[in-house]
């Protein structure tokens, strides 16, 4: 068990996703003919799996193409930051019951462009770390 001065913490299943409910921006990760592309997307977390909607394009080609993907979200203060990894199974939504139910999560898109797939991430493992920032220790010196 981390003692409460480490300086870096695992999270557990449930903090990890209520950190991620908290934020709504995210990085997909994917690969695009042989290279590896990160994506920005705004996003709700919505039945135990992640939720964005795009356009035709690079980003949904990834995700047709490669339905593995990582999805990594992270936040900080002053004092603090956390990040979330989520590897996991992208597919595009295609029936209306799936649609309707995504259309109630009230995932809204920043951006003034027409975004009519859902893609959801259901994760197939997360991974978190809590970070509490503070000087680098002198090198050299051995814990106590």
């Amino acid at each position: 068990m981390p003692i409460e001065s480490d300086p870096v913490r695992v999270l557990g299943d449930s903090e990890a996703w209520n950190l991620l409910s908290g934020v709504a921006l995210g990085r997909l990760v994917t690969m695009v003919n042989d290279q590896v592309e990160i994506f920005p997307v705004n996003f709700v977390t919505h039945n135990d799996a992640v939720l964005f909607r795009t356009a035709e394009g690079t980003k949904l080609f990834g995700t047709v193409m490669n339905e593995r993907v990582l999805f990594e979200v992270d936040d900080h203060t002053g004092a603090e930051g956390w990040s979330v990894v989520i590897r996991g199974t992208a597919r595009v939504l295609s029936t209306a019951a799936e649609i309707h139910d995504a259309d109630r999560a009230q995932l809204i898109p920043w951006v003034q462009t027409e975004k009519l797939r859902y893609v959801q991430i259901t994760p197939n493992e997360v991974t978190g770390r809590h970070f509490r920032f503070g000087p680098e220790p002198q090198h050299g010196s051995l814990p106590g």
